[in-house]
């Protein structure tokens, strides 16, 4: 059968070269006689997987030596508790701002903790519909954790905030890692879960200050330490051998396709085509943010009434067109559009949004 356009949150749409590639290797993977799945991560076959993986990220981001890539388990939930436990001392303030559901739940796991927290913002108060431009720091911060786009709203950090260089910036970035080129020198850690953008739900990616793993707290449980998973390679235990495996092959095709650069000028191709609908329909589709706090990754909107909506996520079905459903938390609509997504996706979208309008404005 055809493959739907994919338009769902995450897990999400991955490039088909890769699945096609993943589906050649799956009962024998290069001739070896067995699965990626079945052979041992202490096997020199094994390593060069995740060290391809590994050195792959490196080149894509520019990335010097003064950084490690991790590969962990978890998902970014997991980093939730594992950032304040490894770089937040008691003397010390967790910092945060507060853009939505996933940064709530962060802020909330440093709390759980015991962590002294403190909100250096938060756009709350307005639904979470935009990025708050300005903050305020603690007296003692021992870091400023942001979330770089948040999944739920639809909002994005379009910048990189600025802080003392004393003052290590940590981004969870799961939902734009790999979007678009950034600064990475700005920051000091980043974490993202892979099911967004870089491949299947259960592995998580970490980019790491090496002068970090020199702060932690000698305290934390060893499986969530992050100098024992760099020390050990990411093998401390037995890693999510598939899933990383998978990464690697993301890794290729954003290489293949250009790099960061080509990926977000397709990117801004794509969004501009549902945000040039929505913002011309006079009103029949409303964005639920700001426009200088749009995302590119995670296009909501409303339409004048909730069974209108379901009429048009039902509709968009019946057309090839899945995971239009907003969160279940605040409803509406929404259209991820991650790199795999194709540029055609987008444009049929745009196509049937307007068709829809006629129809039913």
């Amino acid at each position: 059968m055809e493959r739907v356009h994919n338009f769902n949150a995450g897990p999400a749409v991955l490039p088909e070269e890769v699945l096609l590639e993943a589906q050649a290797d799956l009962f024998n993977y290069k001739g070896m006689g067995l699965s990626v799945m079945e052979m041992s991560h202490r096997s020199k076959e094994y390593e060069a997987i995740i060290n391809a993986a590994h050195d792959a990220i490196k080149r894509i981001y520019g990335l010097s030596d003064d950084y490690e890539v991790l590969f962990m388990q978890g998902g970014a939930t997991l980093q939730f508790l594992t950032v304040p436990m490894n770089f937040c001392p008691e003397n010390k303030e967790a910092n945060y701002i507060n853009t939505g559901v996933w940064a709530t739940k962060a802020l909330k796991e440093a709390k759980k903790l015991g962590k002294n927290v403190h909100v250096a913002a938060s756009s709350e108060d307005n639904k979470f519909s935009f990025i708050p431009k300005d903050w305020k720091l603690s007296d003692n911060p021992a870091y400023l954790h942001i979330t770089s786009n948040n999944t739920i709203y639809g909002t994005e950090w379009h910048f990189d905030p600025e802080v003392p260089k004393d003052v290590p910036l940590i981004s969870d970035m799961s939902s734009n890692f790999m979007s678009k080129p950034i600064d990475v020198n700005k920051y000091s850690l980043i974490y993202a879960g892979a099911q967004k953008n870089i491949g299947p739900a259960g592995a998580v990616v970490v980019i790491i200050k090496k002068d970090m793993l020199e702060r932690i707290n000698p305290n934390v449980p060893t499986i969530l330490n992050y100098k024992t998973q760099a020390d050990a390679g990411s093998m401390h235990n037995t890693p999510p051998c598939w899933a990383i495996y998978i990464i690697g092959l993301v890794m290729k095709w954003i290489e293949n396709y250009g790099g960061l650069q080509k990926i977000h000028e397709n990117n801004l191709a794509k969004a501009k085509y549902i945000y040039d609908v929505i913002d011309g329909s006079d009103g029949f589709y409303k964005g639920t943010v700001q426009q200088d706090s749009r995302s590119l990754m995670n296009i909501t909107f409303r339409l004048p009434s909730e069974e209108l909506e379901d009429k048009f996520i039902k509709e968009a079905k019946a057309n090839g067109m899945i995971g239009l459903k907003g969160h279940r938390d605040v409803g509406g609509c929404r259209a991820s559009t991650y790199n795999a997504l194709p540029l055609k996706a987008c444009h049929d979208l745009s196509i049937f949004m307007q068709d829809f309008k006629k129809n039913n404005a």
